[in-house]
């Protein structure tokens, strides 16, 4: 292990990323006190490199490239990620990461660009987005939601799940009908014996990988369902938010990693890698925090869990994503593979027979490869799941 040392704000620094800078928490240590802020504080520094304000956009990603930082393309849907934790902050706070600029302008210029997408998730982003922060002019945002989702019936459970969320967020009652039906369509969706969510809603495909669901088909439909059983009371919203989120506790690995693949039949991981950095401290807490504030199970012991991970990764021998010396969080640990070998084999070993496995991958395939990329969509999450009253709380319970 690489000399510890000790950041500002107490935060023991043990170890090294892959050997490229200083790693926060430690296998010895535990998660330590201030470990979420220092998190916060590495996310909110990352994503105001991340804001191009020439364009008033975020950056698609920055990725590592030799000794440099290089940032390439723009995202809407990562901006509206980014505005979505942004709302929750100060003004100073946002003041310094978008260079001055203000949530309301970002967001104007973001819904300029949305009217013709033809993408449910994205105009949801979006419209969540302008609820966020107040953006006065969202009627047409929600007016191209409701046509997107009466036009196609078939869509990624993720996207479902934002347009209930950013419905659960707008006053207007006049939604009602829609956001009701939304959640009709999630719980519709979810199997009750394997008690995970499919990947598509509405797809009765028979591919190769018709059967493999990821952690994100998990966690958005958690918290979405979550966030409609407060509004609505209907218990069964949070009876199906519930079961989904044991299963994926359940499944949790054994050093707290979030796994990636599940088969819709049997709720069993197909294929553990990679492991997400914002899997472990943003999306993973935003649905389970939504969950138990919604009257719902406490599964704040596996978000400790999945922290713990981040902190110090067995796959890195106690390293961590958290790199202090780039001042970045990266992006994933993945196995050392040619191309997406693993997913697609585990999926067609499971799609024989639910019950196989390529044998030997771990030591064929193994999971060391650290992805040195960031992007927005990280912090945004991040600033979303940990506000400043979980933040406090969190802390006072001494997690």
């Amino acid at each position: 292990m690489a000399e510890r040392s000790k950041s500002g704000d107490g935060v023991e620094l043990p170890g090294n990323v892959a050997g490229t800078g200083t790693a926060v928490g430690g296998r010895d240590s535990g998660l330590g006190e201030g470990f979420i802020a220092c998190i916060r504080e590495i996310l909110l520094r990352g994503l105001g490199r991340m804001y191009r304000p020439d364009v008033g956009l975020f950056l698609f990603r920055v990725r590592r490239a030799g000794r440099e930082i290089v940032p390439e393309g723009t995202s809407r849907r990562y901006t509206a990620i980014a505005l979505i934790g942004l709302a929750g902050e100060e003004d100073p706070v946002v003041s310094a990461v978008l260079s001055g600029g203000r949530l309301q302008e970002v967001c104007g210029r973001l819904a300029d660009g949305i009217p013709q997408a033809d993408n449910l998730g994205e105009v949801a982003l979006a419209f969540w987005a302008s609820c966020a922060v107040g953006y006065p002019d969202r009627t047409g945002l929600k007016e191209r939601l409701v046509r997107l989702e009466r036009a196609q019936k078939v869509h990624p459970a993720v996207e479902i799940a934002w347009a209930l969320t950013a419905l659960c967020n707008d006053p207007d009652s006049s939604c009602e009908g829609l956001r009701e039906e939304l959640a009709m369509r999630l719980i519709a969706s979810f199997n009750d014996r394997s008690r995970v969510f499919p990947h598509r809603i509405g797809e009765n495909g028979g591919g190769a990988r018709s059967h493999v669901s990821c952690f994100a088909d998990m966690v958005y439909p958690i918290q979405a369902l979550a966030l409609y059983h407060q509004l609505s009371g209907d218990r069964a919203a949070l009876d199906v938010a519930g079961r989904c989120a044991r299963q994926i506790c359940a499944r949790q690995g054994s050093a707290g990693q979030w796994w990636w693949h599940y088969d819709r039949r049997t709720g069993d991981v197909v294929e553990p890698y990679p492991v997400y950095a914002i899997h472990q401290d943003a999306m993973a807490p935003m649905a389970l925090f939504a969950l138990h504030e919604a009257g719902g199970t406490d599964f704040r012991s596996s978000i400790a869990r999945g922290l713990g991970w981040l902190a110090s990764s067995p796959e890195l021998d106690g390293g961590s994503l958290i790199d202090t010396r780039a001042d970045l969080v990266w992006r994933k640990v993945a196995r050392r593979e040619p191309g997406k070998f693993s997913r697609y084999a585990q999926a067609v070993a499971t799609r024989i027979h639910p019950s196989f496995r390529v044998p030997g991958l771990d030591t064929i395939c193994p999971p060391v490869s650290v992805d040195f990329e960031d992007r927005p969509y990280h912090p945004g999450w991040f600033l979303h799941a940990w506000t400043k009253e979980r933040m406090e709380r969190w802390e006072a319970e001494g997690r």
